[in-house]
């Protein structure tokens, strides 16, 4: 039956996958001993905030779309709603700048100067309105002779460009890596311009892309760029596409054993935008999304449009214990645990001792599945042992009260769909207590139904 193939799977995957955890914690341990992520005392936990590429793009035409072009109104516009609809309450800060921000030269002193119809008070009034709201700012620029778009790039000014961004207040670099000659060139201006936002003495968080370059032509060195860059793109731009968002998923997880032990405190693998609130996803994939990156401890950049958000969306991406997770200050990035024909089982250990599980139903047709979660699979063992307390984060908050090592727990999960359980690790006394909870709930239940 479809249970005994799930629980013989599990069986076979118990031991390969206690030993993957093993190596997970042995590499995570030396890395810690042994290298040191960028010294610029940010990135503690993912990055929360807000970017325009996937949704504004590089749209230009203020004429014709004022409401929707990059210009600092659009800007200065999600700054407020971030602050009035409650997303800097939820942890997002930073209000981040894409391409197509410049102008097509520089100016006589080779300084970078942003268009001037589009943004006329300039950068420095911008970062000084977003810092008004209690918010950070966020700019782009590019390792070679041009950004992506065709506007000046770095090449050859990293310090006079760091030095600009400073002056300017900005409080984070997103660093792309276009136009480049070499792959030496490519390492040379990454580490340059680390090197130079560092020397100007104010903290910049610093993004880059550079293993998204490398990987075509080599593995990366992911030692060498978690000391000098606070996060870094592994894959292609993100779409507002369910194939766009199972991409990097897949990605991530045959990749774990390689990009796992680089992430940490104060470096971080970052699979893109969230793209919850546009138009490609529906509601089970949006919560795809967001845990998936939860458990990925991925920064956490929404590309939307916040003036006009659904509800829905602005609950998902709103969601407390999700952000929780993603933001646990133990920041060991989550792995796929198993998976099978139709489900996969990621984990996340947390710094409290729990663990945060999700089951994603990959199958993208029919109806809701059933899936067991088997307690002996999760955590090594230790997730549930002698007892564990389940509460079921999303689609829909639930205590799903206590469980013991050799018990089992029957999900079902809608298709292109995730449910986030959290599991505590309990005791006797703290399995008594949550059985008394449940029971409370059970009685509350029948009372409001009779």
């Amino acid at each position: 039956s479809f249970f005994r193939k799930w629980i013989q799977s599990y069986s076979k995957q118990a031991m390969a996958v206690a030993s993957f955890r093993n190596v997970i914690s042995l590499f995570f341990f030396i890395w810690l001993h042994m290298t040191h992520a960028l010294d610029n005392g940010l990135a503690l936990t993912p990055t929360m905030g807000w970017l325009h590429w996937e949704r504004f793009m590089c749209n230009t035409d203020c004429s014709r779309d004022p409401h929707n072009c990059i210009s600092e109104q659009l800007y200065m516009q999600m700054a407020d709603v971030m602050v009035s609809e409650g997303w800097k309450d939820a942890g997002y800060e930073y209000v981040c700048i894409d391409d197509c921000w410049l102008t097509p030269t520089r100016n006589i002193q080779n300084r970078l100067q942003a268009d001037p119809k589009r943004f006329p008070r300039g950068i420095k009034k911008l970062a000084d309105y977003i810092h008004s709201k209690g918010l950070k700012l966020g700019i782009y620029q590019d390792v070679g002779n041009k950004t992506c778009a065709g506007y000046p790039g770095s090449r050859g000014f990293y310090e006079l460009d760091a030095q600009t961004f400073a002056e300017w207040g900005v409080d984070l670099l997103k660093f792309d890596g276009c136009y480049f000659e070499s792959l030496q060139q490519l390492e040379e201006g990454y580490i340059n311009m680390s090197l130079a936002l560092n020397a100007t003495g104010r903290n910049i968080l610093y993004s880059c892309e550079w293993p998204l370059y490398i990987w075509p032509f080599q593995q990366p060195n992911y030692t060498q760029i978690r000391h000098y860059c606070n996060h870094w793109r592994n894959m292609n731009d993100v779409y507002d596409s369910w194939s766009s968002i199972k991409s990097i998923i897949d990605w991530t997880a045959s990749h774990q054993d390689i990009i796992v032990p680089a992430a940490g405190p104060g470096g971080w693998n970052d699979p893109d935008m969230l793209v919850i609130g546009n138009f490609g996803l529906s509601r089970d994939q949006q919560i795809t999304q967001m845990v998936l990156w939860a458990m990925m401890a991925a920064p956490l950049l929404m590309s939307n449009d916040l003036r006009q958000i659904d509800e829905e969306s602005k609950a998902i991406l709103q969601n407390k214990d999700v952000i929780a997770i993603n933001q646990d200050s133990l920041g060991k990035q989550g792995y796929r645990l198993g998976k099978g024909s139709t489900f996969d089982v990621w984990e996340r250990p947390l710094s409290d001792g729990s663990f945060a599980i999700a089951v994603v139903n990959r199958q993208e047709i029919g109806g809701p599945q059933r899936f067991p979660v088997m307690m002996f699979a999760l955590g090594n063992g230790q997730a549930c042992n002698p007892n564990c307390v389940i509460t079921q984060i999303l689609p829909t908050p639930t205590l799903l009260g206590v469980h013991e090592l050799t018990s089992s727990l029957e999900l079902m999960v809608n298709p292109t769909g995730t449910v986030l359980l959290k599991v505590v690790v309990g005791t006797k006394s703290s399995g008594h207590a949550a059985k008394r909870m449940h029971t409370e709930q059970s009685d509350k239940s029948i009372m409001n139904n009779l």
